[in-house]
């Protein structure tokens, strides 16, 4: 497959797994929109890439539409009714659990989003039914897919944590062993939910036959999240946070997102006028660039209700430019924060009628909960475990609440006439693995399929680790390398050449000429393609 592919007249799409990317351009090929071929991309990669994410967890869009408008739709599940610091404690738990059942806390918002999705589709031209859209994931989920090496290493790795879990093993373990990378699995409970979706229309995920199973399982298992929970949830329109920069106005989701953060440090890095790519100043002014966004970013971003601040004023040109005399240019801040891991897909879509498609899903972490649904195949999210139990948290539990959520799509519209969807999976490196693709690809002119191949870093945690230092591919420059570390930065150099600590980052461009651009991540499974 691919990484990179330019030129297209009618539409190209990007995503971590060569199926989904297939499955996208099928739907362009079809006739159908960027968010039409969106959708059969998120269907079909919860059937091939389960570790990721599944349709048990929650997605969040950004859509450029051809009129220019910038829209979010916002598919994150509130906490249940039964979810509360007591629920918890009764249950002699300090803090809410990871793993199991009880980290079962929130309702899945991603199949919400494809219905509001289906509707914008809709309105510019869509005409493919559902059972179109969904008939690939349906087949790779009955006939099997074949496992991936990050999903045989990643099973591995969590097998003591996952083994026990309801569901798990019949799912993803053979004889209680993890799958090896090559073998074939099928998804055959997930494929009969995604017929039934098919045909019933994706509102009976929530308020038909799909969602009365989803709620009987979870009560079994003794999840706190109910039917009604489930019947009442709908994803949202939002309007989407937005930053200017030279020559560009970037868009990101708003909270209990962090794409605030995602918008600092860009704004911010820009205020420090770095001239030349790769080399000190470029990686020092995002790193610390980063560690400003994410000291605003944990003190302000929770659910968007308990938000007594106006988050534009963090994008203001007067807070930026003070923000930003807060930088060294020459010494590294002190550091550590607190970070996130997760599990997630990012993918991009766009087409010659003017749409462009930043889009994400996620479980949190890998196999979310590890709780499987007997009924319907779904892997449930572990979204709710990033709550806290303490009264004074920013982020405090409570029935209803939105969890923090390290997801956010980015957006750039150029004054050149380029629009860019990009994105990238990874806990607190999403914002970075951005960053470090928009800088180098406009900001500094380097080809897409560099800027995405080029060494990455990550200041902060995420696949679990509890890192919080700042981490580099080994194919980084030993001079840099070397002066980083003089400048105060604590480093451990990886010793991979292309690391999964890094995330899957990709782009879609259309360009003005109405042809259209993608390219995706060497360190994932997938590829770009178009039509």
């Amino acid at each position: 497959m691919n990484i990179h592919t330019a030129g297209h007249r009618r539409g190209a799409v990007c995503a971590p797994h060569s199926a989904a990317v297939e499955d996208g351009r099928d739907i362009l090929a079809e006739g159908g929109n960027a968010i039409e071929a969106m959708i059969a991309m998120a269907a079909s990669i919860a059937a091939v890439y389960p570790h990721m994410n599944h349709l048990g967890g929650d997605a969040f869009w950004l859509i450029r539409e051809p009129n220019g408008k910038v829209r979010a739709i916002m598919g994150g599940g509130p906490a249940g009714a039964k979810a509360t610091p007591r629920f918890y404690r009764e249950h002699g738990f300090d803090q809410i659990p990871p793993r199991g059942p009880l980290a079962v806390l929130t309702v899945p918002g991603a199949v919400a989003t494809w219905i509001v999705a289906g509707e914008a589709a809709r309105s510019y031209r869509g005409r493919l039914p559902n059972d179109v859209l969904l008939s690939a994931a349906i087949r790779r989920a009955r006939d099997g897919y074949i496992v991936t090496r990050s999903q045989a290493q990643l099973t591995a790795e969590k097998l003591k944590e996952l083994e026990k879990v309801p569901g798990f093993a019949a799912a993803f373990l053979t004889d209680g062993k993890a799958l090896q990378a090559g073998d074939k699995r099928t998804q055959t409970k997930l494929s009969e939910t995604l017929d039934q979706l098919a045909n019933a229309g994706f509102e009976d995920f929530y308020r038909g036959d799909v969602g009365a199973e989803i709620a009987a399982d979870l009560e079994r298992i003794g999840s706190p999240v109910t039917r009604a929970d489930i019947e009442k949830f709908h994803a949202k329109i939002a309007e989407p946070l937005s930053v200017a920069v030279t020559g560009a106005t970037l868009y990101n989701t708003p909270p209990p997102t962090q794409g605030l953060a995602s918008l600092m440090i860009l704004a911010l890095f820009e205020r420090l006028r770095v001239q030349q790519a790769e080399g000190f100043e470029h990686i020092h002014g995002l790193v610390e660039s980063t560690k400003r966004a994410f000291l605003v970013r944990d003190r302000v971003v929770t659910d968007p209700t308990s938000i007594t601040e106006k988050l534009d004023r963090f994008l203001t040109p007067g807070f930026l430019d003070v923000e930003a005399e807060r930088i060294d240019r020459r010494r590294a801040a002190t550091w550590p924060a607190p970070g996130a891991r997760g599990d997630t897909i990012w993918m991009g879509a766009t087409d010659s009628s003017g749409l462009v498609v930043s889009f994400i899903q996620s479980l949190y972490w890998e196999f979310g909960s590890g709780c499987v649904l007997p009924a319907t195949g779904l892997v449930m999210q572990n979204r709710g475990a990033s709550f806290s139990l303490e009264p004074k948290a920013l982020n405090l539990l409570a029935p209803g609440r939105l969890p923090f959520h390290t997801l956010n799509p980015a957006i750039a519209v150029l004054k050149d006439g380029r629009v860019m969807a990009y994105g990238a999976m990874g806990g607190d490196g999403q914002p970075q693995s951005q960053a470090a693709v928009f800088t180098r690809h406009v900001t500094f002119s380097e080809p897409l399929e560099q800027a995405i191949d080029a060494p990455r870093w990550l200041l902060g945690r995420t696949w679990g680790s509890s890192h919080t230092n700042l981490r580099m591919e080994a194919r980084f420059d030993g001079h840099l390398i070397d002066r980083l570390m003089a400048a105060g930065h604590d480093i451990d150099v990886l010793s991979d050449d292309y690391s999964d600590v890094m995330g899957h980052a990709g782009a879609a461009i259309l360009h003005p000429n109405s042809t259209c651009e993608a390219g995706h991540d060497p360190r994932a499974d997938g590829g770009a393609a178009g039509v």
